[in-house]
């Protein structure tokens, strides 16, 4: 690994936040929307606690990164695990009641800490040089590799603890928060300096966004992440209705989270060695794929085989997207940027995850006919993202601001 001790030592924190917390994720996403379907009094509300956690996730993104630019990256990770743990209380008395407004506000305190993980690849790249930075992402995002085996393993042993469903696994996610709290004593990032009064101020929000290659990244960035939401949160659904166990949908999510994380150890030596945009575009098109095999048919296979795809196109055009923003913007932007840059992309997944449920019960009378639905709606957000690359590509002032 080409960095400082120092470096390293913050990156291997960073990695097992991400392998450990980043597990309870995985568990919430493969049994929120069943455990919505089963308190919601309205089907196609049964993935409203997911879009909440997601909107949480995307309401506290521009103030955590303001409190992160004010008092570093370990106070605002803390804050992301009180609100895991929170949220999963919260959710377990919801389930405990059964009372679906209490579950869903539950879901909303968790997008605390789903927006505190999505710092840590920030977190990276701050800490890497400029030449290590993309693997510095990759190595981050990596740990969720273990994340992807730890989270739906603890759903197959939680999932039923308890007479109420779900319970346990909600106990289970506040444990996991609990303990990777921890982690962070071992986090040493300085805190920013307080800029002096004739320091650069940077660029506006309006001035970031309209810099073409700004643009373009979070463009990529949202759509990545907002297709894949679409269809995660969906497929537990899907492999359920059309048949199968709950333990198959787990393993079905299971191989998702792996295909996003594992191409992480390479991910960044691709950027550096092929570009960027090449990168984002290739994911685009394994992205494209997810939904063609997903229409192709519903036999368990179709299902992991539209998840490994959508999790591949994910991490590239995700990784690209942040790659590319990371070195779009200036040091005394990063706050502003940052924070904008979440919120733009979890208001598209929050879109997307509220979408979904929307269109997996209530477009078709099978879920059959719900998940190609949901298949048949990436469509024109992948011709929107596609369409942004190759502008960036053949823009003269995109290549001059580049």
């Amino acid at each position: 690994m080409d960095a400082l001790p120092h470096t390293r030592r913050n990156l291997a924190v960073l990695v097992a936040a991400q392998a450990l917390l980043g597990a309870q994720l995985p568990m919430i996403f493969t049994i929120g929307g069943l455990a919505g379907q089963w308190l919601s009094p309205i089907a196609c509300l049964a993935t409203l606690p997911i879009t909440l956690i997601v909107l949480g996730s995307m309401l506290s993104a521009t103030p955590l990164s303001a409190l992160m630019q004010k008092f570093g990256r370990r106070t605002g990770f803390w804050i992301g695990t009180a609100g895991g743990a929170a949220g999963a209380c919260v959710g377990a008395a919801g389930l405990w009641l059964a009372s679906f407004p209490i579950f869903a506000l539950g879901g909303l305190l968790t997008g605390i800490f789903m927006s505190s993980l999505g710092f840590y690849r920030f977190a990276a790249a701050d800490i890497a040089s400029e030449a290590f930075r993309p693997k510095a992402i990759s190595y981050v995002l990596a740990g969720g590799l273990a994340a992807a085996l730890i989270g739906p393993q603890l759903v197959k042993v939680t999932v039923d603890a308890f007479a109420v469903p779900f319970l346990g696994t909600y106990l289970a996610v506040v444990a996991v928060n609990v303990l990777g709290a921890s982690l962070f004593f071992a986090l040493d990032i300085p805190k920013p300096a307080p800029a002096s009064a004739d320091a650069p101020k940077g660029r506006s929000r309006r001035e970031l966004l309209t810099t073409p290659r700004i643009a373009v990244a979070v463009i990529c960035a949202t759509v990545g992440y907002a297709l894949m939401n679409l269809m995660m949160t969906s497929a537990p659904l899907a492999v359920v209705g059309c048949g199968f166990a709950t333990g198959d949908a787990a393993n079905v999510v299971s191989a998702h989270v792996l295909a996003m994380y594992a191409p992480s150890f390479f991910t960044g030596h691709l950027i550096a060695r092929f570009g960027v945009e090449r990168i984002i575009a290739t994911g685009l098109v394994l992205l494209a794929g997810a939904g063609t095999v997903a229409l192709a048919g519903v036999d368990l296979m179709n299902f992991f085989g539209a998840l490994v795809l959508l999790g591949l196109g994910w991490n590239f055009a995700f990784i690209g997207g942040t790659t590319m923003l990371a070195g779009a913007h200036r040091s005394e932007e990063r706050g502003r940027m940052q924070g904008l840059n979440d919120l733009i992309v979890f208001g598209g997944v929050a879109f997307a995850s509220l979408a979904s449920g929307g269109l997996m019960n209530c477009s078709g009378g099978s879920p059959e006919q719900g998940w190609s639905a949901v298949s048949m709606a990436m469509l024109p957000f992948l011709t929107l993202a596609g369409g942004a690359l190759i502008w960036l590509a053949l823009s003269p002032r995109a290549r001059s601001a580049a």
